[in-house]
């Protein structure tokens, strides 16, 4: 029998999307843009990063985010994109 030392993860709140945020959501979605929130496993505390990936190139957002602003600062990216691209 094999031993595996317990694994740690890291999980943001909870957010319940709104019909009119999905709609901005699933248009980027549908569009080859997708936006996470990564954990940074460095520093104590629960601090996340927001990864953007357009198509295939990934950009971070420099700023670590605390659980409770991450995904209103997912939404506005995702807001930002769809309202740039969607004319």
């Amino acid at each position: 029998m094999v031993w595996q030392k317990k694994r740690v993860g890291r999980k943001p709140t909870t957010k319940t999307w709104q019909p009119e945020e999905m709609k901005a959501v699933g248009w980027c979605l549908s569009n080859n843009i997708s936006i996470s929130c990564i954990p940074n496993w460095k520093e104590k505390g629960i601090n996340w990063f927001i990864d953007i990936k357009i198509n295939k190139n990934v950009h971070r957002d420099p700023t670590m985010y605390e659980d409770e602003e991450v995904f209103n600062k997912i939404y506005e990216y995702y807001k930002y994109y769809y309202d740039k691209h969607k004319k």
